[in-house]
C-alpha cells in the first residue's frame, strides 16, 4: 500500500510497541504525535480533517507554538486514530472492547499450557535472571502463542496469554539491559490487554511502564503510567494487591519530585491495599507481596532522606527473600548496604556487602550488576578506612569474574546507563 493512501488508524496500531509515541501519549503531547503521523507518510491535510481541525490550528500544534487543551479534542484525537483512551487519560472510548466490572464475571479461562510455560518461566527467572531467559521466552511467544492470535474460539483468552508472556519477555529485557526492548514489549502487551478486554492485566503493564519510565529519570511520566493503572484497576475487578503495586509506583514516582506529602499518602494507601481482604484471583498477574512492598518503600524512602524508616523498610525486605529469590535477594541486600552508607555506618555496610560477594557470579542480570557498581562508588570515597579498602578489593576481583561470565549480556559502552 503507498504510504499515503494508508489508513492513520493503521499506522498507529504499528506504533503501539513504540517507545517514543507512547511518551507522546504519556505527556498528552499532541503536536510531536501529529509529527510522527506525518513522518510515516500521512499528509498534514488528512490529519487535520481526521481530528477536525484546520490545517493552521494543526501546524500551530505541530510547530509548538500551541498545545491541545480541550478534552473534546483529545477524545477527537483518541477516536479519529482508535487510541485507546486510557493511554491519553481519558474513559474507554466507545469502540473499544466492552469489558464488565463485576468481579462475579472472570475471563475466559487461561490455557493451561500457557499458565504452565508463564510458572516455569517465572520460577527460573527469580532464581537466575531474566537476561539468560529472555531468547527463550521471545521463541515461545512467536512459535506457540502468536499463530493462535488469530484463532478465538477460546473465547479471546489468547490475548491475555500473549500479553502476560510479552510483559515477562519486557522485563527480562529490562533485566538484561535492553531498555528499548522493554518499552516495545511493554507496550504490546498493554495493546494485548486491552484487545482481550483485559482490565487488571492492563493496569498491571501499566505499573511496570511506570517502573520502567522511573528508571530514565522522568518521574512525571512515571506518576502519570500509575494513574493509568490505577484507573483501569477502578473500572475491573477488585484485586487489592494489583491496587497496592500501582499505588506504590505512584509514591516511588511522587518521592523522586519531592512531593513528600503525596508520597507518603500514596504508600501508606499502598499498605492498606496489601492488608484489605483478598479479592479476585487474576491468574496472569505476578505477585506483589510484602517483601516486594517492603523493598520499594525503602526506594520511596531513600528518596525522601528519611533513612532510618528506609532502613526498616529494607531490613523487612531482606528478611522477606529467601535464597529462591536470588535476584530479589541481591537487590534488596544492596538497598540495605546504600543505606547504611548514607546513615554513616560504614561497617554495617560492610557486612551487607560481604553477604553480596556470595551472590552467584552467574546470575544474569544486568541491574544487579549496575546496582553492584552504583554501591562500589557511594564507598570509593571512604576507600582510606582500612575495612573498606580491603572490601573494595575483594569487590573488584569478584566484579572481573562476574564480567567476564556475563560479558554476553552487559551493554557496551556508551550504551544505555539502565
Amino acid at each position: 500500500m503507498d504510504r499515503q493512501t494508508q489508513d492513520p488508524r493503521e499506522v498507529v496500531a504499528g506504533l503501539l510497541d513504540d517507545s517514543r509515541f507512547l511518551g507522546t501519549c504519556s505527556e498528552r503531547d499532541m503536536g510531536a504525535m501529529f509529527r510522527m503521523l506525518n513522518h510515516r507518510g500521512i499528509s498534514t491535510r488528512r490529519i487535520a480533517a481526521a481530528v477536525d481541525i484546520t490545517q493552521g490550528r494543526l501546524y500551530d500544534y505541530m510547530n509548538g507554538k500551541s498545545r491541545v487543551e480541550k478534552l473534546t479534542l483529545f477524545e477527537q484525537i483518541a477516536d479519529a486514530f482508535h487510541i485507546s483512551g486510557h493511554l491519553l487519560g481519558l474513559a474507554r472510548r466507545s469502540w473499544e472492547p466492552a469489558v464488565d466490572s463485576q468481579p462475579h464475571q472472570p475471563q475466559p479461562p487461561p490455557d493451561g499450557d500457557d499458565l504452565t510455560a508463564m510458572d516455569a518461566f517465572r520460577l527460573a527467572d527469580r532464581q537466575t535472571g531474566g537476561g539468560r531467559l529472555y531468547g527463550a521466552v521471545v521463541q515461545h511467544l512467536r512459535d506457540r502463542v502468536a499463530p493462535r492470535l488469530v484463532d478465538l474460539s477460546d473465547g479471546g483468552g489468547v490475548f491475555a496469554a500473549a500479553a502476560a508472556l510479552t510483559e515477562m519477555a519486557g522485563w527480562m529485557a529490562h533485566d538484561g539491559g535492553r531498555d528499548g526492548d522493554a518499552v516495545g514489549h511493554f507496550g504490546r502487551a498493554l495493546a494485548l490487554a486491552q484487545t482481550g478486554g483485559d482490565l487488571p492485566l492492563a493496569a498491571h503493564v501499566a505499573a511496570s511502564l511506570s517502573h520502567l519510565v522511573l528508571q530514565g529519570d522522568d518521574a512525571p511520566g512515571a506518576a502519570r503510567w500509575a494513574r493509568t493503572g490505577l484507573d483501569l484497576a477502578g473500572r475491573g475487578p477488585r484485586i487489592p494487591a494489583l491496587a497496592s503495586r500501582l499505588h506504590t509506583m505512584q509514591a516511588r514516582a511522587m518521592a523522586a519530585a519531592d512531593q513528600r506529602r503525596a508520597a507518603h499518602d500514596s504508600l501508606d494507601q499502598a499498605r492498606r491495599d496489601l492488608d484489605a481482604s483478598a479479592g479476585t484471583a487474576h491468574p496472569w498477574l505476578s505477585p506483589f507481596d510484602h517483601g516486594r512492598l517492603a523493598s520499594e518503600a525503602a526506594l520511596v524512602l531513600v528518596d525522601l532522606d528519611e533513612y532510618d524508616e528506609a532502613l526498616a523498610a529494607a531490613e523487612e525486605a531482606v528478611a522477606l527473600r529467601d535464597a529462591g529469590r536470588a535476584r530479589s535477594l541481591a537487590l534488596a541486600r544492596i538497598t540495605l548496604a546504600d543505606i547504611h552508607v548514607r546513615r554513616g555506618d560504614l561497617d554495617a555496610a560492610l557486612d551487607v556487602g560481604h553477604d553480596l560477594l556470595a551472590t552467584s557470579p552467574t546470575l544474569g542480570s544486568v541491574r544487579v550488576v549496575q546496582q553492584l557498581d552504583d554501591f562500589r562508588a557511594l564507598l570509593e570515597p571512604h576507600r582510606s578506612y582500612g575495612p573498606v579498602h580491603e572490601y573494595l578489593v575483594r569487590f573488584g576481583d569478584a566484579r572481573r569474574a562476574r564480567m567476564f561470565l556475563l560479558a554476553d549480556l552487559i551493554p557496551s559502552p556508551g550504551g544505555p546507563r539502565r
